[in-house]
């Protein structure tokens, strides 16, 4: 990935714009667990184990390396408009950073324009840019905010994102129902409570319980 890492998208987006995933130290790590557990690395059904690992964290944590230039692609447009949009919804999966399990569920996004508005797929991009890493779900709510803040230069950012963690479901305390919310609020949003309001209501409507 080529990126001028002091371009302000480049230090909003918190990237490793000069470092390649090691795949091959990934593929080590993974057969020294595989070992670590009492496992053969060598019987049929583990033998590309490390190379599949490896490959699906390239996925799952594609974010860190994700050039924000080409993410928003020129997509941000003039337009006479200062109410708010929302986009909401939005799927996520992301990796626990303290046990590096998965937690995904979903994000909802407003703004209110000052002069310029972003077309409408490249918020889900956004997402996807601070989700795909190691993550906290605190922190990942406020980089969106923070982001889509530094692209638009808006009136008001609004973030909210419920998630359900492996985490606590699978090991711990085990409690499969419990999910968590999280918000960021900026501008108008912070400053105005019927603004706030207005979003809020506006993500609650029709809004079905996290499930998996």
């Amino acid at each position: 990935m080529n990126v001028d890492c002091n371009d302000p998208l480049a230090l909003a987006a918190d990237l490793f714009c000069q470092e390649e995933m090691d795949i091959k130290g990934i593929e080590k790590a993974v057969e020294e667990i595989l070992v670590g557990i009492g496992e053969n690395p060598e019987r049929e059904g583990l033998q590309r184990t490390p190379q599949r690992v490896a490959k699906a964290y390239k996925e799952l944590l594609s974010g860190y390396r994700m050039d924000p230039k080409a993410l928003i692609n020129n997509a941000v447009f003039d337009v006479v408009y200062d109410q708010m949009v929302i986009v909401r919804d939005i799927e996520f999966s992301s990796m626990c950073e303290h046990h590096m399990l998965p937690f995904m569920g979903r994000a909802h996004v407003a703004y209110i324009p000052s002069d310029k508005v972003i077309g409408l797929s490249k918020i889900p991009r956004i997402v996807d840019l601070f989700s795909k890493r190691l993550q906290v779900q605190e922190r990942m709510t406020t980089q969106i905010a923070d982001y889509i803040d530094v692209v638009l230069k808006p009136k008001g950012v609004a973030v909210v994102v419920e998630g359900l963690h492996m985490c606590m479901m699978l090991r711990g305390v085990k409690k499969h129902d419990a999910r968590m919310t999280t918000s960021a609020m900026l501008g108008k949003f912070r400053e105005d409570l019927s603004t706030r309001m207005e979003f809020l209501d506006n993500i609650s409507r029709g809004a079905e319980r996290l499930h998996f």
